[in-house]
């Protein structure tokens, strides 16, 4: 399987959640599942099933975190100098040369993407077009909204 990369954060807040799943939400769903079981007739149960599909559900995303730690490539940016160089974990603050309107981005892995948060995933448009360009350079990068000229005008390896 391939490497996925991630942040300290990403990684901590996967695990976070994995422990969540495991020692918090496993049980209540093996309880919830018991509870139902008491009631009769499984085939009719519908308490019983909403907690077998939830417990599918529970478990599933368990294989999945596990999955993506294992195969983790945790990408600590503080450690590294900084050159200037757009990398994954970098803050990336660009210019819209159309609108003058600045945009700061931190660019993450897939599970932490929050483009609320300003948070854009390593596969994104904007993301791969910013990957190895330096600061103070122009790119053109294909948006939603058709293609735009933007000027790193700073990255930071916080």
């Amino acid at each position: 399987m391939n490497k996925v990369p991630m942040t300290v954060v990403g990684a901590d807040q996967l695990r976070k959640e994995l422990d969540f799943l495991k020692f918090d939400k496993r049980p209540k769903i093996t309880e919830a599942i018991g509870t139902a079981r008491e009631l009769g007739d499984l085939k009719e149960n519908a308490e019983y099933h909403a907690a077998r599909e939830e417990q599918g559900i529970c478990e599933a995303r368990i294989r999945d975190i596990e999955g993506k730690l294992s195969n983790a490539q945790i990408i600590d940016v503080t450690k590294m100098e900084n050159t200037g160089k757009v990398i994954f974990g970098t803050t990336v603050t660009i210019l819209n040369l159309d609108t003058d309107e600045e945009s700061t981005y931190r660019i993450v892995g897939e599970d932490e993407a929050n483009i609320k948060a300003n948070l854009i995933s390593v596969t994104s448009p904007i993301a791969r077009g910013l990957i190895g360009k330096m600061e103070g350079d122009e790119v053109m990068i294909s948006t939603p909204g058709g293609e735009t000229d933007f000027e790193i005008s700073a990255v930071e390896y916080i």
